[in-house]
């Protein structure tokens, strides 16, 4: 049975019970496969997902109708009338909405007992997020019950393990359903394989049980198979008349799911070939059959500790360390003191990225990998008006750079169909997106109320996850071949987006800040108008990272030219009158105060240009503007939450952001750590993580801050293996408040400058002391050691 240590690990989740609902259940995952443990004694449930499971097909989803519409919006936007204008946007140049991301299905094993009275006892339920596997165990009668599961990146299988030890046998019966369109076959004795279809269309969950919600075609729609097969140590297996795995007197049994899609691509009708698929299945678990559940999962194990390992942190003890996760979420809703449970959050974070996000996956959605719905929340997306971005704040100073990767692949898709709706939407060059993309790469508006479906600079948003990756990770061929083509596809786009107006000044019209609304002079509410600070900010700062990157790859000097031509026309952000940044060009009166979210500080976080170096009458402003959203009730869901940690870093205080992460936990937060919405979104983990990280290492402006913003809850403790921009992996610890020692790895062999409250020293691996009151030359692979000047 699982001893006390094992339970206590920092890095378990832990429960005394099965899972009663999704969101207690424990998410495990390889980037494509995912699954939801439930725990249960007598029937196990594992919620199943494979990240290509999508409704709908590749189709045309732009407006040619849009454009002629244009020039009026812009006309009624310049004679403030405000409303008119969103009234004909909404009417002419929207579009329709996303496909859904749907379930793969669940996988159930009723598990019978001789003593069918016995109740089980010494129940312990865990995810070990070090090791990637979840565990149940416990004991009825004489005999103890185990069993393992996770899904492995290396073999692309997700393995169950079950055990007795004692007077009882397993006595097991394993089973496949979905809540799609699907039918069991079998095809030997010791597997079972489902065959499923996705709808060809899913409205969205707002339309509730309507008749239409959920619609399928003949020939339309993307089909899959689920083959689960077990290999037992003694007994007999055997495949029920109603498809069903029996298993009879095994000491040990090993299930195997393997999952393939006819998913080809997403400018690719799916193939209709099932052959195909069962081939692609079959492969995959003839591979996995050539190891022992031993080997399979050692080879899990240590390519999951590869990336997890890499960050190790400490921000300090508490007795609450020793209760199961649930209790202790409890005990934290109460007030009581759990360091150990905020680093616990962080790391968890980065486990839910690994597990949803790989080299080679689709991006991780807002719902990450894991979702039981057919019409989930937002048609679990990626919604790139803030949390599809979100999703991959911590990927860089979490050290995890190659689980960036998808989200890169999904931007040079994007810019395929966003060159056609920025030509027929805009007849503009370059690429486009706006704020809700799937599977299929859908560019257009979506169909809805203009605050939220027209904002066609999501794309320009998702550049900026390109050049935080080039800052990271400095490599040229990266920028040159990768993300330079698709920043200066998204400036292109910007350049013919931008009109002068009779000033001088290239606005933005018609501009949102995203699902945000004003209201006018007649106090009407309205959308559109010109030049939202967002706007202004995601374009100065596309330009000059555009420029940036020219130089630095020599090249494209003509193009940096007319950039930083437009950069010097773009209008200033404007602060009002009551000291807050405007939101628009144009004062205007809120109409909602408290405001989820919090666009216009995007230049403060994540953005760089509103700093305390260069624009501190800005920073003033986002302070305030930050104030006034909280106290208006701002920050109420789990995404704006975190967003408000990060916000408060970069303000350098770190009592109000470790409020809001207080908040995060105490308020946003399901029993199996997953953020609360509500309802359940990804993205509040990944922002809570990034802002921990934010508290104590920054180097958004040009160097490297050790503890920039160290709250008093965290007075001792230590971060290993952090990333810090300039390519270098720094460790740092500090004691009553203040750095005393840290190390700093170059992988790219570039300067480094150094910053922190403390004096330090710096020395070379052989002892060399260094000159650290300015940037200093670094050889690639070597560490530096920092240590701290005392009086």
């Amino acid at each position: 049975m699982t001893n006390q240590a094992e339970q206590m690990h920092p890095l378990n989740l832990w429960y005394k019970q099965p899972a009663s609902r999704w969101e207690e259940a424990l998410p495990i995952g390889n980037g494509r496969i995912g699954g939801m443990v439930f725990g249960g004694v007598k029937r196990e449930r594992i919620q199943l997902n494979e990240d290509t499971l999508w409704s709908g097909f590749p189709r045309d989803t732009n407006n040619y109708e849009a454009l002629r519409y244009l020039k009026r919006a812009r006309e009624l936007i310049a004679e403030k009338r405000f409303v008119q204008a969103e009234q004909l946007i909404e009417a002419k140049m929207l579009g329709t909405n996303t496909e859904s991301y749907q379930p793969m299905g669940d996988w159930y094993v009723e598990q019978h007992f001789a003593q069918k009275n016995d109740q089980p006892e010494q129940y312990i339920r865990k995810l070990d997020i070090d090791a990637g596997i979840a565990s149940t165990r416990f004991q009825v009668g004489q005999t103890a019950f185990m069993r393992e599961m996770f899904v492995s990146a290396v073999d692309q299988v997700l393995c169950a393990r079950y055990e007795a030890e004692g007077d009882e046998l397993l006595e097991l019966t394993a089973s496949l359903q979905a809540s799609v369109l699907f039918e069991l076959s079998s095809q030997d004795s010791n597997s079972i394989v489902l065959h499923g279809r996705c709808p060809s269309h899913v409205a969205d969950n707002y339309m509730g049980d309507h008749p239409m919600a959920v619609q399928y075609e003949q020939d339309r729609g993307i089909t899959f198979q689920t083959k689960l097969l077990v290999k037992i140590d003694g007994g007999e297996v055997s495949v029920s008349e109603d498809n069903k795995l029996k298993i009879r007197g095994a000491r040990t049994a090993t299930f195997l799911l393997s999952a393939a899609t006819s998913f080809e691509g997403f400018d690719r009708q799916p193939a209709m070939n099932e052959a195909v698929v069962s081939m692609q299945n079959n492969l995959v678990l003839e591979a996995a059959l050539a190891h022992s559940y031993e080997e399979l999962r050692e080879r899990h194990v240590e390519d999951h500790r590869r990336l997890i390992q890499r960050v190790d942190i400490q921000l300090g003890q508490t007795p609450n360390a020793l209760l199961p996760t649930d209790e202790r979420l409890e005990a934290y809703k109460r007030g009581e003191q759990d360091p150990q449970l905020e680093a616990l959050y962080f790391q968890y974070g980065r486990y839910l990225l690994m597990a949803s996000s790989r080299p080679g996956t689709q991006p991780a959605n807002l719902q990450g990998i894991w979702n039981d719905r057919v019409q989930p929340p937002w048609n679990s997306d990626y919604t790139t008006n803030i949390n599809t971005q979100m999703n991959y704040w911590p990927a860089e100073s979490g050290n995890l750079s190659e689980c960036h990767e998808p989200l890169f692949q999904l931007i040079e898709e994007l810019s395929e169909t966003g060159a056609r709706t920025a030509a027929i939407h805009y007849n503009s060059a370059g690429w486009v997106a706006h704020h809700n993309v799937d599977l299929w790469r859908t560019s257009t508006p979506t169909a809805g109320h203009p605050s939220w479906a027209f904002w066609p600079l999501g794309g320009v948003w998702l550049t900026q996850h390109l050049w935080e990756h080039y800052l990271y990770n400095p490599n040229e061929h990266f920028l040159k071949e990768k993300a330079y083509p698709l920043m200066k596809g998204a400036a292109l786009f910007c350049l013919d987006w931008l009109q002068e107006n009779e000033e001088g000044l290239l606005m933005t019209s018609p501009s949102t800040s995203p699902e945000n609304k004003f209201l006018t002079a007649e106090g009407e509410a309205s959308s559109v108008a010109e030049s939202s600070a967002m706007d202004i900010t995601l374009i100065g700062e596309l330009f000059e990272h555009c420029i940036t990157a020219a130089s630095l790859l020599q090249h494209d000097e003509a193009f940096a030219e007319r950039l930083a031509a437009a950069r010097s026309k773009l209008p200033s952000l404007q602060i009002a009158p009551d000291g807050l940044l405007q939101e628009w060009h144009e004062h205007f009166k809120e109409h909602e105060p408290g405001h989820r979210h919090v666009s216009h500080l995007y230049g403060l976080y994540p953005g760089t240009t509103i700093n305390q170096e260069e624009t501190p009458e800005l920073v003033e402003a986002g302070r305030l503007s930050l104030e006034s959203r909280i106290k208006n009730g701002g920050g109420h869901t789990g995404w704006s939450c975190a967003w408000l940690i990060n916000l408060y870093a970069r303000l350098k205080e770190p009592e109000s952001a470790y409020r809001f992460i207080h908040t995060l936990l105490a308020r946003s937060t399901h029993p199996n750590l997953f953020d609360d919405h509500p309802p359940f979104q990804i993205d509040g983990n990944f922002g809570g993580a990034a802002g921990i990280a934010e508290l104590l290492l920054q180097s958004h402006l040009n160097g490297i801050e050790l503890l920039p913003a160290l709250p008093a809850a965290w007075p001792s403790g230590y971060i290993k293996g952090i990333k810090a921009r300039g390519g270098f992996i720094v460790d740092i610890e500090w004691r009553d408040g203040k750095l005393i020692n840290g190390r700093i790895l170059s992988t790219h062999g570039l300067p480094c400058s150094l910053r922190s409250k403390e004096a330090f020293a710096v020395h070379a691996s052989d002892g060399t002391a260094i000159d650290a009151s300015a940037p200093f030359p670094t050889s690639k692979n070597e560490w530096y050691s920092i240590t701290t000047i005392t009086n």
